[in-house]
């Protein structure tokens, strides 16, 4: 009889811990209703987000969808809108302007109170500028203060006699103040050089046309280029890699040799490189995994699992629910030192730091989902 029961009593336990790690691997957002919803017309870095965040969700259960907006304020609210509408359960909004989207996602939420929302690059201020939060909203941004700084490190090291006399080193600058936070951001990292009287900036630029903006940003620059003397540009830093691609059109047509940075990369971005003329660097995060990243993030915003999303490395807890993806840089000379460099096997030729993963959020269930 007492080992029949110790039989008994050990199948119980067994049974109980089978139970037991099952619920804890459980996945909790199988079947849920996801979308990618980006302000901006689609370039080669958000259709790797949209793919990772798609392939992610997909790995998870989830159905995911992703739409682009095409630079319009517009599109982008009667989206979120149709979305909640259409009873989709969490929506990764980006690019949101800085004027209107803290109000309205707060009505979005009050009207869906079910709805989970993460953001990227899109800041939260109230009508009088101040900075503000969403219960239960996640904003995800680039460490943009740190791909400005990067980038204008690269330029310093071009002109070692210029920073060892203290003279500034003057470059021409490809931004646009006031159009998205992400810009704004990477400013304040810029501008922090300017203060310090390392760099002088000879004149702001940026494409007049954002519908075709490789284009107009070709033109404007080759209008701008000319009017400046040979030796009196030091060097260009771009805001971003799109408007990047039309500043180096230029400086082929111009045929000058004055070197540039961007931030953001794409394959077109690592062919231009390649050519191993003017452009030098670009200080980027890897936008696959960045894809992967805003699904976790909202996948466990959906399980309700915040102290999750609270222990990841990038977590800021001084301003709310913020996090910061890693950044790095990649060099002309890392493209040129192997053959067939893409976007999909630069880690090959890159730092660590861009193939690093331990910075995401994760647990039980993500790690058993998706196998990390």
């Amino acid at each position: 009889m007492r080992k029949i029961m110790t039989f008994f009593l050990a199948a119980a336990l067994m049974l109980t811990c089978a139970v037991g790690c099952s619920q804890e691997a459980k996945n909790p957002v199988e079947g849920k209703r996801i979308a990618y919803i980006m302000y901006m017309s689609s370039s080669a870095i958000f259709e790797m987000w949209s793919a990772s965040f798609t392939q992610t969700a997909e790995a998870l259960g989830m159905q995911a969808d992703t739409f682009f907006c095409d630079d319009s304020d517009e599109q982008w609210r009667n989206t979120i809108l149709q979305c909640a509408e259409e009873g989709y359960d969490g929506l990764l909004v980006s690019h949101g302007g800085v004027d209107y989207a803290w109000e309205f996602l707060k009505g979005v939420l009050e009207e869906y109170p079910d709805l989970k929302i993460a953001t990227f690059d899109t800041s939260f201020q109230d009508e009088n500028g101040a900075t503000q939060t969403l219960d239960g909203v996640v904003q995800l941004f680039q460490q943009d203060a740190g791909l400005a700084s990067v980038l204008i490190e690269e330029i310093l090291e071009m002109y070692p006699e210029k920073v060892e006399k203290g003279e500034p080193v003057n470059i021409l600058q490809v931004q646009e103040e006031g159009y998205i936070i992400a810009f704004d951001r990477r400013q304040e990292g810029y501008a922090l050089y300017e203060t310090e009287g390392k760099i002088k900036t000879l004149q702001q630029i940026a494409p007049k046309d954002h519908l075709d903006p490789v284009s107009s940003m070709q033109q404007v620059a080759q209008e701008i280029i000319s009017l400046y003397e040979e030796g009196q540009i030091d060097a260009i830093w771009c805001c971003y890699d799109v408007y990047a691609q039309g500043v180096y059109q230029a400086l082929k047509e111009l045929d000058s040799e004055i070197p540039m940075v961007s931030v953001d990369i794409c394959d077109e971005d690592i062919r231009c490189m390649a050519e191993g003329k003017n452009w030098k660097a670009c200080a980027t995060t890897n936008w696959t995994l960045n894809g992967e990243f805003a699904c976790r993030v909202l996948a466990l915003e959906l399980a309700e699992q915040y102290e999750d999303i609270q222990a990841a490395s990038c977590y800021e807890e001084s301003v709310g629910m913020w996090m910061e993806i890693p950044s790095v840089v990649v060099t002309q000379e890392q493209i040129m030192s192997k053959e067939d460099i893409t976007i999909q096997n630069l880690s090959e030729v890159a730092d660590e730091a861009y193939s690093d993963k331990s910075w995401m959020p994760s647990c039980d269930w993500l790690e058993s989902t998706l196998g990390e």
